[in-house]
């Protein structure tokens, strides 16, 4: 099965997704995805895989990705290779973008979408911590969140308002569930 996670920037995504890999580290029927991005190795964020915009582009066009969508000024890939864990039977996690959630459902028949969502004043709180942005941009981004409708049988919604282990519990019942 595919895992697509998604939800606003500040939502705590890559907290929620670094906590479960490690509690799933020994269940070799979870793969947590390593996303190949244009952004910098050393830039922060995510464990990811860098690539220039022309590579990415390059990858793109060559059906290098399973998936593969813009957000926030960056590219974001899924290897195609994930095809093949997937006919293992393994559970594919990848963290995603509400953007793609129509493509993936219909690229993949065995599909769970995990929003990730919480209060908004906590998710400015969290951006604001993360000192990425102004307070200008912060609320520039909460109003831009995209009117995505991802209403289907294979959502479930994962609250993270509390503390990050109540959210890494949520997010591992999601994926067991």
């Amino acid at each position: 099965m595919l895992v697509l996670v998604v939800g606003p920037s500040g939502v705590g995504k890559d907290t929620l997704l670094d906590g479960a890999r490690s509690v799933l580290a020994d269940d070799d029927r979870f793969v947590f995805v390593r996303r190949e991005i244009t952004r910098p190795a050393g830039a922060g964020g995510e464990d990811h895989i860098a690539v220039d915009e022309m590579c990415f582009s390059e990858r793109e066009k060559s059906g290098h990705y399973a998936l593969s969508w813009r957000a926030n000024g960056l590219a974001y890939g899924v290897s195609a290779g994930i095809a093949d864990d997937l006919a293992l039977g393994r559970t594919i996690v990848v963290n995603g973008s509400r953007a793609i959630v129509r493509e993936a459902r219909s690229r993949f028949t065995d599909i769970r979408v995990i929003l990730v969502d919480a209060d908004r004043d906590l998710l400015a709180q969290r951006l604001a911590e993360r000192g990425r942005e102004t307070a200008a941009e912060i609320a520039a981004r909460l109003e831009r969140s995209p009117d995505i409708d991802l209403s289907g049988r294979d959502l479930v919604v994962v609250r993270n308002d509390g503390t990050p282990a109540e959210g890494v519990a949520l997010l591992v019942a999601a994926l067991r569930g």
